[in-house]
C-alpha cells in the first residue's frame, strides 16, 4: 500500500470532498447504504491481508521492522487507516497504514531494489489470492448449499458479502499495480528500468505524485483499470467455476 509524502493538506481536502460526496450519495439512496454496509467486511479483509503480506514478505527477506512494529498480524486494527478505509468504502479506492521497511536489512542474495519490488508486489498478489479463495467459497455455496439457503435472506446476504470481498480485493490489487508513486506498482517497475530512466523516475517522483492525484480525482484511474479488473475477475471466477464444475 502507499504512503503520502507530499502536501498532505491538499490531499486531505480532496479526500474530504470525495468522502462528503460519497456519503451524501449513500444517504440519499437506502439501497446504496445497504451496499455500503455489505462492503465493510470486504474492506477489512482486503486492507488487512494486503498490509500483512507486505510485512510478512519483508520479514522473510530479513527485515524485522514490521515485526517490531506489530504488523505481522491479521488483526484489522493493526492495519486499517480510518481515512483510507473510509475512502475505499465510499470512493472505491483507499489504503491502509503503511508498512515500514528498511531495504538495507534484506538478504544480500537480492539487491535492495529487487527486495522492495518483491515486498511491494506481495500486497496485490495477496489480494488476488484472497479473491480466489473467496471465489471458491462462493462457488462451493452455490453447488452444495441448496436453493433454499441461496434464496433466503441470510443466504443472499452471505453471498453479497462474499462477492464484495472478491470485488474489493481484486480492485485494490489492480489499483495498487498502477506504476505511479505512491502505489506499489511504482516499486515493482523500478528494477526493470534502464539506469538513466530509473534515475529520472526517482529524481522526479514528486511529478508522478501529482499525476497520480490528477488521474485519481478526475476518474481517469478508474477508466484505466476497469478493463484490468474485469479481466482479473473473469479469470479468477472462471478458474473457481472450473474447479467446482459449474
Amino acid at each position: 500500500m502507499f504512503n503520502f509524502s507530499f502536501d498532505r493538506r491538499t490531499l486531505y481536502i480532496i479526500i474530504g470532498v470525495l468522502i462528503l460526496i460519497g456519503a451524501l450519495q449513500y444517504l440519499a439512496n437506502p439501497g446504496q447504504l445497504y451496499s455500503l454496509l455489505i462492503s465493510i467486511p470486504g474492506v477489512l479483509v482486503a486492507i488487512t491481508f494486503h498490509e500483512f503480506a507486505h510485512a510478512f514478505t519483508a520479514d522473510k527477506l530479513g527485515d524485522d521492522t514490521a515485526r517490531r512494529e506489530g504488523r505481522l498480524s491479521l488483526n484489522p486494527k493493526d492495519h486499517i487507516d480510518p481515512i483510507g478505509g473510509l475512502m475505499l468504502l465510499v470512493a472505491g479506492f483507499g489504503w491502509g497504514k503503511p508498512v515500514h521497511v528498511d531495504p538495507r536489512n534484506y538478504t544480500r542474495k537480492l539487491s535492495m531494489e529487487k527486495g522492495e519490488a518483491i515486498v511491494s508486489i506481495a500486497g496485490p498478489l495477496m489480494n488476488f489470492i484472497v479473491a480466489f479463495i473467496f471465489s471458491l467459497i462462493y462457488c462451493a455455496i452455490y453447488k452444495f448449499a441448496g436453493l433454499a439457503f441461496i434464496t433466503s435472506t441470510v443466504g443472499s446476504a452471505v453471498l453479497l458479502i462474499i462477492a464484495s470481498v472478491i470485488s474489493i480485493n481484486i480492485g485494490l490489487g489492480v489499483f495498487n499495480l498502477i506504476p505511479l508513486p505512491p502505489l506499489d506498482g511504482s516499486k515493482v517497475l523500478i528494477p526493470f528500468l534502464p539506469y538513466n530512466a530509473k534515475e529520472w523516475f526517482i529524481n522526479n517522483e514528486q511529478i508522478f505524485y501529482i499525476i497520480f492525484v490528477l488521474i485519481w480525482i478526475t476518474g481517469i484511474a478508474g477508466t484505466i483499470i476497469t478493463p484490468a479488473i474485469q479481466a482479473v475477475s473473469n479469470g479468477i471466477l472462471s478458474l473457481a467455476q472450473f474447479i467446482f464444475g459449474l
